[in-house]
């Protein structure tokens, strides 16, 4: 129920910051050049001249499919759920663009977080068994630089060693049959620089969380009692560190799938968060307000999973 509330304040939000935002529809539609009457009368086609209140649940209506939209030339509707208009910049359906740029994103989060969920939980893991040691303080210390890093600069870095350094890899990833470059090719750079960010952050919360763990009473009992240290480590500590960073982890999703801008940008690969980013700069109000709205719907959804893994992970919450 609340992250129902919270999608539908973010659409109230989306939709008033983009009513007060500067520039017209119909000037971007109809040019520069058009006229005071030609502008009228096409606000008052796309039902632009109506109140700001009844536009608004107006296009909660489309969204949901209760209510049709009129195309640009007015010749045809469209009623169907998911329904964000047109996009103006690409000239399609949002619903369409969105989901084409999602599969995009989702392509590389999950490449992403396939290298960095197992590679975080073996570095924090070790950390915290050799907590204090030489290891510890020299893999600890390249995570915190790892990720204080930020995406421009580990992409620039990237860049500079295997594309005009060795001349490896493609600097540019449009995930198309370009040049000598397979699509495996062009995925490599986004995808390191996506998991040198991410493996150092999430690294270091699996480290403090398992230190936290492995120094409690039953953990000793269980060494005590002469439980091997693997079944210690995976059957008792493990499940009980990972509580923590699940929550992170999860809400690290959401922001790889519909949050990585710059690594987009940097690379010129078609994700989501280029595409909002095109969108915000070209003024695309039905681009900016559908994909904001799914943003936010991913990032719910992602904290929704956490909770509930929260709640297996950690059987106590049940009882609670």
């Amino acid at each position: 129920m609340q992250g129902i509330i919270v999608v539908f304040l973010c659409t109230l939000i989306v939709f008033l910051v983009t009513e007060f935002s500067p520039g017209s529809a119909a000037r971007k539609i109809l040019g520069q050049f058009a006229t005071e009457e030609q502008v009228s009368i096409f606000n008052e086609r796309m039902g632009a001249s109506k109140p700001a209140v009844e536009r608004y649940f107006q296009w909660l209506g489309q969204i949901v499919g209760i209510v049709p939209t009129v195309s640009l030339d007015a010749g045809t509707t469209s009623q169907y759920i998911g329904n964000f208009g047109h996009s103006l910049l690409y000239n399609e359906p949002v619903v369409q663009l969105l989901w084409e740029r999602l599969k995009s994103s989702m392509l590389l989060a999950g490449l992403a977080l396939s290298i960095t969920v197992p590679v975080s939980i073996a570095l924090g893991m070790l950390c915290a068994v050799y907590h204090g040691s030489a290891f510890d303080n020299v893999v600890s210390t390249i995570c915190i630089v790892s990720a204080s890093l930020p995406q421009f600069v580990w992409g620039t870095l990237l860049v500079i060693v295997f594309v005009l350094g060795m001349n490896l890899l493609p600097g540019t990833s449009p995930m198309t049959q370009a040049a000598n470059w397979t699509l495996s090719q062009q995925l490599i750079l986004p995808v390191l620089t996506l998991v040198l960010v991410e493996v150092g952050y999430l690294a270091k919360i699996v480290r403090s969380s398992m230190i936290t763990v492995l120094d409690q009473p039953y953990i000793r009992t269980a060494r005590l009692k002469g439980a091997s240290e693997f079944n210690v480590l995976f059957r008792h500590a493990l499940p009980n560190g990972l509580v923590g960073p699940l929550t992170i982890l999860m809400l690290q999703v959401g922001f790889l799938i519909s949050g990585v801008v710059v690594t987009e940008v940097v690379f010129a690969y078609p994700g989501f968060g280029r595409m909002l980013l095109e969108a915000a700069l070209y003024g695309d109000i039905a681009l900016i307000q559908g994909a904001t709205v799914v943003a936010v719907i991913i990032t719910v959804s992602c904290q929704m999973l956490a909770d509930i893994g929260y709640v297996v992970l950690n059987p106590r919450i049940k009882l609670a």
